[in-house]
């Protein structure tokens, strides 16, 4: 689904003002250096999109998607309009991880109104590395986790502000597998199969100056997440989350991003939903608790026309049992990498970064902002 979300933030970048000149498609009329403007705002209604699986906890793989574009009809208020989006997509790693799975992108009302349902299908092989300093953490348990998600999502613009208000429905279905025989401490056998349905409400402020690839604003997201029996789950569990990402121009060739992010699961959690540290270098799942906190800064220098270098580093904690004291695990990360301005129109940047974390090292393609969401 970020394939399908990345497009749609493609096309609400749009300038109508774009230079249709008779220069290579490739070619920025300005620099005359690559740029895929051309190319992006050529393709009307379908767009096929490749992007590399580069996550350390599923290994090296290739997600790919196609993307319809549903113009609005005209309207007398000037301006773009964003279209809806339909999208189809999927992926697989070289561990064995697979997933596929749909979606409908809709902005109703002059974009007053934003609406996301997906609905996906995951094989997905990950490794339990447990809460804390326990014998998991330096011999993780193998599992296959098979997952039916299904999203229903509604966000409102409140009056013309960049304030929005709305929640979504998310129902997911589980069947968890371990590959060791014998079994595993601190997993409730219930969560081997599992329904989870519920509500989450979501309050947010956005302010960027590109949502692609900002380089001035901030945005803040608060959500609370309630599974309820009632409306099919096998349980009540509760997960709140709070994040901001911040960047702030420091001189022309300088910006400086900040993001903090926190997650709080109520103690029935299963365990494959507890949050955990996501940091670049650091594997998924492998720093979980019932409590989450991170910092990470990201700071972006443009050294030459359209090139520009990155120096990252953050820092998490997790409690994993809110009603004890001194319990928990840490993991660092710090990295670098380069970015380079591949749609000038859109103010795209495309790069790649390596990271270091306590115990691994990875690399990523990024596309967009590092910090997307």
């Amino acid at each position: 689904m970020r394939l399908i979300i990345l497009t749609v933030i493609i096309v609400n970048c749009v300038d109508t003002s774009f230079s249709q000149d008779k220069r290579g498609i490739f070619r920025d009329s300005v620099d005359n250096a690559f740029d895929i403007s051309r190319w992006l705002l050529d393709l009307h209604g379908f767009i096929p999109l490749l992007s590399p699986i580069t996550e350390p906890a599923v290994g090296y793989g290739l997600a790919g998607a196609g993307v319809y574009f549903i113009p609005k009809k005209k309207a007398n208020s000037p301006g773009f309009k964003m279209p809806d989006i339909v999208g189809l997509g999927g992926g697989f790693t070289q561990n064995g991880t697979w997933f596929a799975g749909g979606g409908y992108i809709g902005f109703w009302k002059d974009n007053h109104i934003r609406y996301r349902g997906i609905l996906g299908y995951g094989n997905i092989r990950l490794k339990y590395y447990g809460l804390g300093e326990g014998p998991l953490s330096t011999d993780p348990a193998s599992f296959r986790l098979e997952s039916l998600f299904f999203l229903q999502q509604l966000q409102f613009r409140i009056h013309t502000s960049n304030f929005f208000l709305g929640g979504n429905y998310l129902f997911n279905k589980t069947k968890i597998h371990f590959f060791e025989e014998s079994d595993v401490p601190d997993i409730d056998p219930r969560d081997s199969d599992l329904v989870n349905s519920g509500i989450t409400l979501i309050g947010e402020y956005e302010s960027f100056n590109n949502i692609l690839s900002p380089t001035r604003g901030i945005r803040i997201q608060f959500s609370y997440r309630k599974y309820l029996e009632f409306l099919g789950s096998d349980q009540n569990s509760q997960r709140l989350g709070f994040f901001t990402l911040a960047y702030i121009p420091v001189f022309d060739r300088w910006v400086a991003g900040i993001r903090l992010e926190s997650f709080l699961a109520s103690d029935n959690t299963p365990f494959f939903l507890l949050p955990y540290i996501n940091l670049r270098g650091v594997p998924a799942l492998r720093y979980q608790g019932e409590l989450t906190a991170l910092a990470e800064t990201e700071q972006y220098f443009n050294v030459y026309k359209r090139w520009g270098m990155v120096a990252f580093a953050g820092y998490g904690r997790t409690v994993n049992d809110l009603g004890s004291s001194g319990n928990g695990s840490k993991a660092w990360n710090a990295g670098g990498g380069f970015r380079y301005l591949i749609a000038r129109h859109l103010g795209l940047q495309m790069g790649i970064d390596v990271g270091w974390g306590p115990e691994h090292w990875a690399f990523y393609i990024i596309f967009g902002s590092s910090w997307l969401k």
